[in-house]
Formats: structure tokens, sequence, C-alpha cells
């Protein structure tokens, strides 16, 4: 029986190979707005980020190709905001549609909202919550290489997933630093637990939740 092309939401190695210059037409950021080109969609980005590299991972068993761009806020070499953007192809035409597991969080008790929107014929999954990031991770290397810090501090992530026409598994995860709103906030993961949130806390969750629903109601599917 033939896989089905899957998209890996959660496993990001970096021994793998740069993409090719092609890749390159595929995507491109214009004013406040990622473009791609391949599937045709576009949505609204964060202001301020700047590509730093991307490579590609051939799933020959699950039938699929995944590319992976990363794009980094920073202040002063720190990073501020991550953005990385996975985008899964299917590479038979034979093999059955496109597939992906659901999101989930983390840890339950630091996940904010959860839910799915429909956009024509698109089924767009989303989430937000708190996680840590962890400048040992391997596929982040490459920014340390850069000279770029990745701090060992909490996060605020967005993420959001779609599957196009069963031919593409689009999944981007955005995170910014918990310190970065210019509001001071504890260092305590159980002060950011959604049953504890109050004060500082609970307005820096607000102000994120807002910005990454805009984002996710913003995903259109290009037709030209």
């Amino acid at each position: 029986m033939m896989r089905k092309p899957h998209l890996f939401v959660f496993v990001i190695l970096f021994s793998l190979f740069q993409l090719p210059m092609a890749f390159a037409k595929d995507l491109e950021i214009k004013g406040k707005h990622l473009v791609s080109y391949n599937p045709p969609f576009t949505s609204l980005m964060p202001t301020g980020l700047r590509f730093i590299y991307s490579f590609s991972h051939d799933n020959p068993k699950e039938s699929s190709l995944t590319r992976i761009y990363f794009y980094v806020k920073e202040r002063e070499k720190k990073a501020e905001e991550l953005y990385i953007l996975q985008i899964a192809d299917k590479t038979n035409p034979q093999a059955s549609p496109m597939t992906a597991p659901p999101l989930n969080p983390y840890v339950e008790a630091r996940m904010y909202s959860k839910g799915k929107i429909k956009k024509g014929d698109l089924n767009i999954e989303y989430l937000t919550q708190l996680m840590a990031w962890n400048p040992d991770a391997k596929s982040l290397q490459p920014l340390l290489q850069k000279g770029i810090i990745i701090p060992r501090h909490w996060a605020l992530q967005g993420q959001f997933l779609f599957i196009y026409l069963g031919e593409h598994a689009v999944f981007v995860r955005y995170s910014k630093d918990v310190n970065s709103f210019g509001i001071k906030v504890s260092d305590e993961g159980k002060a950011w637990e959604k049953g504890r949130l109050t004060g500082n806390e609970k307005r820096v969750v607000e102000i994120f939740e807002k910005q990454w629903k805009e984002i996710v109601n913003s995903i259109l599917i290009r037709n030209d």
C-alpha cells in the first residue's frame, strides 16, 4: 500500500541539504505580506523580520519534499522574534493526498487558544501558546554561527497549519520573546499557566493573540 505524503510538523533536523536556487522563486516578502507561489497563498507577516537561511528535506518513504525557511528579528544581535515556514510538497502524483497530524500544544496548561477557520476550500488550524527557546537545537545552529544569540527565554508562539488541494502542507511557527513587549513580566512558568494569568502576563498574551489571529485570518489563496 502506498504511503500518504506527510508533513513532519514538530521535528526539524539541520543535517539536510540546502535549498536549490529554483526554490527562491517560490517565496518572497512584499511589504507586510508573505507571498508564496507554490502553493499560491498570501498572509500577513510580522514586520522587521529578515531572511536568514533555508534548507530542504527529501522524504522518499512519504512521497514528499519539505522546504524550511527561517526569518529573524533581532536587537543587538539577540533574537527577539523567530518565524519558521515549513512547506511539504507531494513528489509522487500517484500517492494519496498530503496529510499532517493535528496541532497540539507542548504543554496544555500553557496553551491559550486553539481553533479552526475555513477560507474557501482551506481548513486552517491554529493555536497560541508559551514555549521555551532552545539555543542548543540543531536547526538553530546556523543562527548562532551568524552571530545571532538565541536567549533561553520564554516566548509566545503562534502556529498555523493547512493542506492545499492535497498537494502541499503549510506549517508556520512564529515566536516572540516575552521580554520584547516593553512590559515587565515574570520568568516563572507557573505565572504563564492559562488558569493563573493576571496583570502584565495576561496583557502580553492578549496582545500576542490579537496579532496572531489577524495573521491567520489574513491567509488567502492567490488566483493570479
